[in-house]
């Protein structure tokens, strides 16, 4: 299974962060690969404006071919270095509480008004909130949204959007 960067890369990022994965975790490739999993499955549908350079077979989200950045292209063979950091945090959040990458939030269960007695209190969904552009019902992370957020795609429309040649 594929999976952004390397092992040695991974490890290099740990330390580089002063974090240590806990005794019992999984092994670094298969928490490169949920990391991996996770970024692209919530950040991947905002890379609309591009495409894969590998095609629609292409096992990861990068590289793109097509991706804009204030504008300038992206190289179709560059995968870019914050969102394989971006990765390494998911997969240590995943190492550090099994879990965290593989679960979502049931939104059919979600309660957004809630009266006990006298008290009320209202709740909002992920796709609600403020601070986040991951997919709605996945776990959010800020300093991974951070990170992505800039190779995100703007969801501005440009003028070159309203004539297409038919």
């Amino acid at each position: 299974m594929a999976a952004y960067g390397d092992d040695s890369g991974f490890a290099a990022w740990l330390a580089g962060q002063g974090l240590t994965l806990p005794v019992g975790a999984p092994a670094v490739a298969i928490l490169r690969q949920i990391g991996s999993a996770y970024l692209d499955a919530a950040y991947g549908a905002k890379l609309g404006c591009s495409r894969r350079a590998g095609g629609f077979t292409q096992a990861l989200e990068w590289p793109r071919s097509g991706h804009v950045i204030n504008g300038e292209t992206v190289p179709s063979d560059l995968i870019p270095q914050a969102w394989i950091e971006a990765s390494y945090r998911a997969a240590y959040l995943e190492g550090s509480s099994k879990g965290w990458a593989t679960t979502g939030v049931d939104a059919s269960r979600q309660v957004k008004r809630q009266k006990v007695a006298s008290i009320e209190r209202e709740f909002f969904s992920a796709s609600e909130s403020a601070g986040t552009d991951a997919a709605a019902g996945m776990p959010s992370d800020s300093i991974i949204n951070g990170m992505v957020k800039p190779w995100l795609c703007s969801g501005v429309r440009r003028m070159t959007d309203l004539f297409r040649v038919i």
